[in-house]
């Protein structure tokens, strides 16, 4: 198979050639990668059980773990979802569109082979222009999880796209790249209180304003049990992982940095390849084969950007052994903690 790869801007009738092909690709049941604000999405009909098995097995994806629907209109909810509690549309309301993605009881419309066996589905309205168009023509319905190999880190560009689909998938839509760089908040809306099972860029605290208290299921800090089956992207298996062995080393910045230089020191006489993950009022502090700006620890946002590609720059490098400073698990740096866990296997060293 040849991956085809066409740029689009986001706006009609500029990308019409581009949405067609799009459409041609998902009406015959193939897939597409297209941007989302968050990260690069691989494409298909939710509603087709053999286009969602394609999606499994070009990612190499375990087929138990569920995928996302995407849709560009909140009227279409009721379609695939059934006992939508209000606290779904206070939320759809606030931040839809959105990087949030909403777990509720599904309809007979929406296979199980989408749905990862479940009877719930993780649905989702992205506010990318290019991605609210390619759904509204190619759609309604789209399921789209992150479209990087299974497992590896998610991809904020083409290019990473390509890398890791190029041969499997017959389309990239190349969008430049994404905006905020990490995957959607997931909440759970099935129980009696609402569960956050993935932070993402809309905070607990965003959430909490409208629901009140929510609960954070176990997963979201790798302590799930092994045998749990996922309720949604990201919770069972190991995520985001560079090649290299990522450590996160948490404490005091000055006793964090003489550690991984100790480390550095360590591997490069055993001949291995050392990489630090580190803040830009870091960044001369550290010696090492190879050092990585993450952004300013003042700016966040620019860090959780920052993150897949700097793990995707350590595997380019051939980084053996890889550091990250720790961040303080609060707001978008929930998120950010989150999938540095995922990333490294929970190995982290505290000091």
């Amino acid at each position: 198979m040849i991956t085809k790869i066409m740029k689009a801007k986001g706006q009609l009738p500029e990308d019409e050639e581009v949405m067609k092909e799009a459409k041609r690709i998902i009406d015959s049941g193939g897939l597409v990668a297209i941007p989302t604000e968050t990260v690069y999405g691989l494409a298909g009909n939710a509603l087709d059980p053999t286009s969602s098995k394609k999606i499994y097995a070009a990612k190499g994806r375990p087929s138990d773990n569920p995928l996302i629907v995407h849709i560009a209109d909140t009227d279409d909810l009721s379609v695939i979802a059934q006992n939508i509690p209000d606290t779904a549309y206070k939320l759809a309301e606030k931040f839809w569109p959105g990087p949030l993605t909403m777990i509720l009881s599904k309809t007979e419309a929406v296979p199980k082979e989408t749905t990862g066996g479940l009877d719930t589905v993780a649905v989702r309205m992205p506010s990318d222009r290019i991605a609210s168009e390619f759904i509204k023509i190619c759609g309604p319905f789209i399921a789209a999880p992150s479209a990087n190999a299974s497992g590896r880190p998610s991809c904020t560009t083409a290019k990473h796209v390509v890398e890791d689909l190029n041969g499997k998938i017959e389309l990239v839509i190349d969008g430049g790249e994404v905006g905020i760089g990490l995957e959607s908040t997931i909440v759970d809306l099935t129980g009696r209180i609402p569960c956050l099972l993935r932070p993402g860029f809309i905070s607990r605290e965003d959430l909490e304003r409208i629901t009140g208290p929510i609960d954070v299921d176990p997963a979201v800090y790798n302590k799930n049990k092994p045998d749990t089956a996922p309720k949604a992207p990201g919770m069972k298996y190991r995520h985001y992982a560079p090649e290299g062995e990522l450590t996160v080393v948490d404490g005091p910045h000055e006793s964090v940095i003489i550690y991984i230089n100790e480390k550095c020191g360590e591997a490069s006489v055993s001949g291995k390849r050392c990489a630090v993950l580190a803040t830009s009022e870091n960044l001369k502090a550290y010696s090492a084969d190879m050092i990585f700006d993450m952004g300013s620890r003042e700016n966040i946002n620019a860090v959780s950007h920052n993150l897949f590609s700097c793990l995707r720059k350590c595997d380019e490098n051939g980084a053996d052994i890889i550091f990250s400073e720790a961040f303080e698990p609060e707001g978008l740096g929930e998120a950010l903690m989150n999938r540095l866990l995922k990333a490294s296997g929970n190995r982290v060293v505290k000091l």
